[in-house]
């Protein structure tokens, strides 16, 4: 076995370099991308899904950006793409004609979540007009924060520090609880109705013109036609690429780290998650795989074996 942190022992020389690693997951890649065609065909689908970028940064200071997507209810997640940014039609365009010749069928989405890429939508409302946008919460939320400094701050003008700590901190706590409200309103009259009350509200109505215009996006999920549909883009998905490839720097160029999120996709549809909650985490299909979720489970096969590894 190789334990790099125990050390070889006496008389022992380990010669495994961190490039025969790359080179084996490589090899790997370049497995995963020949079959990428049919590679999901026949996996329901919840129709609505979820989309991602993660800047990479390669030798060079080249920079990539690899999208993912992934499906709403079953986290089975679409063989992702290596561009070179977010800001074109072009690269949206190449991760949904990837995702259909793995056998996505584009005519039966519904819904797409995102953060908010104008040139995303501009994409949707283009090639896929049946497919409605669902605006990221947390992105809004943390979108309002320059709003709610400065409610905060005209708010406590000329008060004593204390003062002003203690009222700047009731006053948060009001205003987010009025922006919950809106967010998180049962249906689009309940979110009308919270949306008065917060522009009523002395210090509210900045944030009640922001939410008024990114209220139809906020709650698309909240239609029939979206059931099913995550408020949150995936972000959740970059923690375990992290942990496993690093953010790209390690893989030299933008076609190999291509295979290597090829081969991370595999494995993510093929290994359960954890049964267990961590203290910050709760996994939302404890023992089962993406696939299993979806109907079609792996049974013994690994994702070494889907890759012929």
């Amino acid at each position: 076995m190789w334990r790099p942190l125990d050390g070889p022992a006496e008389g022992e020389r380990c010669y495994l370099a961190p490039s025969t690693l790359h080179r084996w997951l490589d090899q790997a890649g370049r497995q995963a991308q020949e079959t990428l065609a049919g590679q999901l065909a026949g996996v329901p689908i919840c129709r609505q899904v979820g989309t991602d970028g993660l800047w990479a940064r390669l030798r060079g200071r080249m920079e990539r950006v690899v999208l993912a997507l992934v499906d709403s209810v079953s986290g089975v997640l679409w063989p992702p793409v290596v561009v070179e940014g977010e800001d074109s039609e072009l690269a949206w365009d190449h991760l949904f004609m990837r995702a259909k010749r793995a056998g996505l069928n584009l005519q039966a989405l519904r819904g797409v979540t995102s953060d908010g890429n104008p040139r995303l939508q501009a994409y949707l409302h283009g090639a896929l007009r049946w497919v409605n946008h669902q605006r990221c919460v947390w992105h809004l939320w943390r979108g309002l924060g320059r709003l709610f400094n400065q409610a905060v701050q005209h708010a406590t003008v000329g008060l004593p520090r204390a003062e002003a700590q203690a009222a700047g901190e009731q006053l948060r706590r009001e205003l987010a609880d009025l922006v919950r409200r809106v967010l998180d309103a049962a249906s689009y009259a309940d979110a009308e109705v919270a949306l008065g009350t917060l522009k009523a509200h002395r210090w509210g109505a900045e944030l009640a013109r922001t939410l008024t215009a990114n209220l139809d996006a906020a709650l698309v999920h909240r239609q029939d036609y979206n059931r099913g549909l995550m408020r949150v883009a995936p972000e959740w998905l970059w923690r375990d690429f992290r942990l496993r490839l690093s953010r790209g720097r390690n893989h030299g160029s933008d076609q190999r780290l291509q295979r290597a999120a090829l081969v991370w996709a595999v494995y993510r549809n093929f290994t359960p998650a954890q049964w267990r909650s961590e203290r910050k985490r709760h996994y939302r299909r404890p023992g089962q795989s993406p696939l299993a979720k979806a109907g079609v489970p792996p049974g013994e096969l690994s994702y070494l074996d889907a890759l012929n590894v």
